[in-house]
């Protein structure tokens, strides 16, 4: 497997495309050191649980990540963590309590959170107040460049000394004027100037700096930690859409003044989360948190919710949607259950070479993997990809439903190779790294919870209708089948007894 990866690696590279923000359409993917990429993302503000819209950020990167490794790229990637910040400062003040004590909580919590859904750890998880002498040399040279100038302890970026402001989020920087004021106590040159370093006011945290005492700006972490952790110019710099403007526009401005050079190759950023069709978010109120969801559903429904929309794709959410998703993985665990039954007992003709009786279908399986390929080469089209899953989902199962299927000689290697070939797949995705019965196990947990009845209850009324079925009591056995249809418990028999699941 490893030796396949690393003969098809120069032709994924040749042919992947990803669409950069920066130029506005899909360019052909060139890393800057052959083999290797480097990806920084940015992380949340540390001051309160994760809701679902931080999820779908994580699971997009997270999937790209894996898609690269799981193509033979050695991939570095980069999460930061702002853990000063006003809401930070604001929530500590109200506690009684220093922001350290906050951000730690918190970033405490999101490590949970990820953790849960089966995001893998980034290489690194730099923290912004750990890289405070690298931000004030950047500053320092943004103004010896003449960039930045400083104004009784505040530190502004001069928007209008740097020619290509606007170019990420393709705003015009004379129309941005015409909206912009200046907020009290502030002393710009210029309303888009923004702030590189700020004096320190009463009950804030502060460090000595060649203005003052003061601390970091938002836009200046990222630059710092970036060129710290990958350089002056790395490969890949991803976050949400909302970060286009002014963070990443204002990143750009910062990086290129300094260095002379953009700070990433290409610039990645995944669509929002709405509700009722407003963007989540908690200035709304309108979030559920990760913490939230994951009591009621399985973290696999939700990242299988997540993938199967294009990232750049706004995701309208609805618990509606999110059953639907449900049923959909359910439907690729029951094939994996399918396959592992069928192969009890038949390993031997497993690793054989068979006479070939079922060719169309061995066509399916060996070409499955190249066809998800070409859909995540195309700008880690995920939606696209599903529809690859969901035809071989249908396709296997449909053989798997020939009762002539099981006697031809070659259906156990088939059906080996299958096997072999969905997870293969789903760890390009993150998914389908529980058994069957792993995630049925925990899957049905939530489920009988949501419908407020305990798996003993359902396990005796399994119980009385085979026992009805014994005696031939076929109509107390129906009536039972019909209570347990109406709790959504559906239930099948077969050789090894009764077994029964959740709708």
């Amino acid at each position: 497997m490893l030796l396949v990866k690393a003969r098809n690696t120069a032709r994924f590279r040749r042919k992947m495309k990803l669409y950069n923000t920066l130029n506005r359409q899909k360019e052909c993917f060139q890393p800057i050191t052959e083999g290797k990429v480097g990806i920084y993302v940015c992380g949340i503000t540390a001051y309160d649980n994760c809701h679902i819209g931080h999820a779908r950020s994580a699971l997009v990167f997270d999937m790209v990540t894996r898609y690269l490794r799981w193509c033979g790229f050695e991939v570095r990637f980069v999460k930061n963590f702002t853990d000063v910040d006003d809401k930070i400062i604001n929530k500590a003040n109200r506690e009684g309590t220093t922001i350290f004590a906050i951000s730690q909580r918190y970033i405490a919590e999101h490590n949970h959170d990820m953790n849960s859904l089966g995001v893998l750890p980034p290489n690194e998880t730099p923290l912004a107040t750990e890289h405070i002498d690298g931000m004030i040399a950047l500053i320092e040279s943004l103004i010896a460049k003449g960039i930045a100038y400083a104004v009784d302890g505040d530190v502004y970026f001069s928007v209008e000394k740097f020619p290509g402001y606007g170019k990420l989020s393709g705003r015009n920087p004379e129309e941005l004027l015409a909206g912009a004021r200046v907020e009290v106590g502030e002393k710009k040159h210029n309303p888009l100037d923004f702030a590189l370093w700020k004096a320190s006011k009463e009950n804030e945290p502060w460090w000595e700096s060649p203005w003052g005492r003061g601390r970091p700006g938002w836009h200046i972490e990222c630059s710092a930690m970036g060129k710290c952790l990958l350089g002056e110019c790395f490969d890949i710099h991803g976050g949400g859409a909302d970060l286009i403007f002014p963070h990443h526009e204002n990143e750009i401005a910062q990086s290129e003044a300094a260095y002379g050079k953009m700070p990433a190759r290409y610039w990645m950023h995944n669509g929002f989360v709405k509700i009722s069709g407003e963007k989540m978010s908690k200035s709304l109120d309108n979030f559920i948190t990760i913490k939230d969801l994951l009591k009621v559903y399985h973290p696999d429904v939700l990242r299988f919710f997540m993938l199967q929309f294009h990232y750049r794709s706004p995701i309208d959410f609805s618990l509606e949607a999110l059953a639907e998703a449900r049923s959909a993985l359910n439907r690729c665990y029951r094939l994996l259950e399918a396959i592992d039954s069928f192969l009890v007992g038949r390993t031997s003709l497993a690793t054989d070479t068979p006479p070939l009786q079922n060719e169309e279908l061995r066509s399916v399986v060996a070409s499955f993997p190249e066809k998800f390929r070409e859909a995540m080469d195309d700008d880690f089209n995920s939606a696209k990809a599903f529809g690859v899953i969901f035809d071989f989902v249908r396709l296997v199962n449909s053989a798997i439903a020939n009762k002539n299927f099981g006697k031809s000689t070659d259906a156990a290697a088939i059906l080996s190779a299958a096997r072999k070939n969905l997870t293969s797949v789903g760890e390009a995705l993150g998914l389908f790294t529980y058994s069957p019965a792993e995630y049925f196990q925990e899957d049905t947990a939530r489920e009988i919870a949501k419908l407020g009845v305990s798996q003993e209850e359902i396990g005796h009324l399994v119980n009385q209708r085979q026992k009805a079925r014994e005696e031939k009591n076929w109509a107390r056995a129906d009536e039972i089948r019909e209570t347990l249809a109406g709790m959504k418990i559906q239930i099948k028999d077969t050789a090894r007894g009764t077994a029964w699941f959740v709708e």
